[in-house]
């Protein structure tokens, strides 16, 4: 059997990999499950660090922009987010 991508998306407090995840997105290219997303009570890891440990690769972190003037306090997207990928 060839190998599938999994997808794990981490959306986390800061741009530091060991702040907590807020929010979060799963893809499981194996087609063994249905994506999910961050809808249940619990994250599938506590940080970006765990989910390392774990063995998911790290492929992409979160750009650091700052904010523009007067929109420090403004809310939008989560822009912490954190690309992760393993094989199966």
């Amino acid at each position: 059997m060839s190998l599938r991508q999994q997808v794990l998306v981490l959306y986390l407090a800061s741009s530091a990999l060991d702040s907590p995840v807020v929010g979060w997105s799963r893809y499981d290219g194996t087609g063994e499950s249905q994506p999910t997303t961050g809808d249940s009570d619990s994250p599938p890891y506590p940080d970006g660090v765990a989910a390392l440990r774990d063995g998911w690769r790290l492929i992409q972190a979160a750009q650091l922009l700052p904010p523009h003037p007067g929109d420090e306090y403004g809310t939008s997207f989560l822009k912490h987010e954190f690309f992760f990928e393993q094989l199966s």
